[in-house]
């Protein structure tokens, strides 16, 4: 043992709450920079930031970081999607079924246009699909945080959280449903391909269902308490996470369970409707760093032709769907067209299904990377300036109705 044994050895090791730390930081500065300068959203400034310290730019949040930090975003996610899953009322899709049909037919449209179109440019069938049913989800956390941002209250807010909630549960059973594809592709046993999606699409609405259960029974054990069900709910959310993780199970799915289930299974309210975002803030601020730094703009030059045929295919598919049908639910065609451009983000749900594919067969995971994440950076950027644009224009953040 030498005398300065004691000191810290070089490099330093990696940190998860020094990592967590900094990139709330790094989070901080540069959407409060954004919002102040060019007057953007501050999730823009979050995913800059990451793409400056990412490979795209200083290269200091590396590969090794980023997977430290994914138990950060898959807590965020989980928060949205459960905010998200309480959104979506049952009772009121039943009264209004036009909103859930249109809901579906955006969603059915949106991916019939990508898949052809993919397909058309001579990507293979299998690719073409999964691709497609990953663009069917809108960013939920974009949505949700834009109008948080904003106070944004109104009809064309409350219809694309919806949208984006029916559109999320489709995309996430879809890519589920794939997966036997995927498994035939790589010659997997029959026994994976036909168990393998039924397990995740089962396993996780049961996850989820057994969370609700659980958050019922302690919400009427602990009363009317808004602190301790605010503690409740952020510790559930945690744990049906790593669950979920350990289970092998979809992560996506499960949250977004919990939430639907939570919102429509509380018959005698006992759970009280508190808010999460104050406390999500801090892990949404790290989802879109790191968002940022898992994107390259390298992609951009090996598939930037491809993407935008997939961004436009996915915007008509998505626009003719709401145009169709908004009408017969009393939407004016002004609103419906700004509801169309805020169902433009998409993001962090599509680099962890990318992710999750990735981990199952690396090969196909690159190539349907090609083909993703170049659409994903440039929507990266565009989504969170796009739900602006329509919140404001159509009248319903807190500057426009004060003015």
């Amino acid at each position: 043992m030498t005398y300065l044994d004691f000191l810290p050895q070089l490099p330093f090791p990696a940190n998860p709450l020094a990592l967590f730390g900094l990139l709330l930081l790094a989070g901080l500065i540069g959407g409060e920079l954004v919002k102040r300068l060019l007057h953007l959203p501050r999730i823009t400034g979050y995913v800059l930031m990451g793409m400056l310290l990412g490979a795209s730019g200083s290269g200091l949040l590396d590969d090794k970081l980023i997977a430290e930090a994914r138990i950060f975003v898959d807590i965020a996610l989980g928060l949205v999607l459960f905010e998200l899953g309480r959104r979506l009322d049952v009772t009121w899709l039943k009264k209004d079924r036009w909103l859930l049909a249109t809901g579906v037919l955006e969603s059915a449209l949106s991916f019939a246009f990508m898949y052809f179109a993919l397909v058309y440019f001579d990507v293979k069938p299998l690719f073409a699909a999964v691709a497609a049913a990953i663009g069917v989800s809108t960013s939920p956390a974009v949505v949700m945080l834009v109008s948080q941002e904003l106070r944004a209250e109104g009809q064309v807010t409350e219809r694309a959280l919806n949208l984006v909630a029916i559109n999320s549960v489709i995309a996430f059973v879809l890519m589920t449903m794939l997966l036997s594809g995927v498994h035939h592709e790589y010659q997997a046993g029959w026994i994976t391909v036909a168990l393998h999606p039924m397990y995740m699409l089962a396993g996780s609405l049961a996850l989820g269902y057994a969370a609700c259960m659980l958050a019922l029974l302690l919400a009427r054990w602990l009363c009317k308490s808004a602190e301790r069900h605010l503690v409740l709910l952020l510790a559930l959310v945690a744990v049906t996470v790593g669950a979920a993780r350990m289970l092998e199970l979809s992560v996506l799915l499960a949250l977004l369970a919990l939430g639907v289930m939570v919102r429509n299974l509380d018959r005698r309210h006992d759970l009280m409707a508190v808010d999460t975002g104050r406390v999500g803030q801090l892990f949404f601020v790290v989802l879109f760093v790191i968002g940022g730094a898992s994107l390259q703009l390298s992609e951009m030059a090996a598939g930037g032709g491809l993407a935008l045929v997939y961004i436009l295919a996915r915007f008509a598919g998505k626009s003719i769907g709401v145009l169709s049908l908004t009408h017969f639910s009393g939407v004016r065609a002004g609103s419906a067209g700004l509801l169309c451009i805020a169902l433009t983000p998409m993001s962090s749900t599509a680099l962890v299904m990318v992710q999750g594919t990735a981990d199952l067969y690396p090969e196909f995971g690159v190539k349907l990377s090609a083909i993703v994440l170049s659409a994903v950076l440039i929507l990266e950027l565009l989504g969170p300036i796009a739900v602006q644009f329509a919140l404001k224009q159509a009248g319903e953040t807190n500057e426009e109705k004060q003015q």
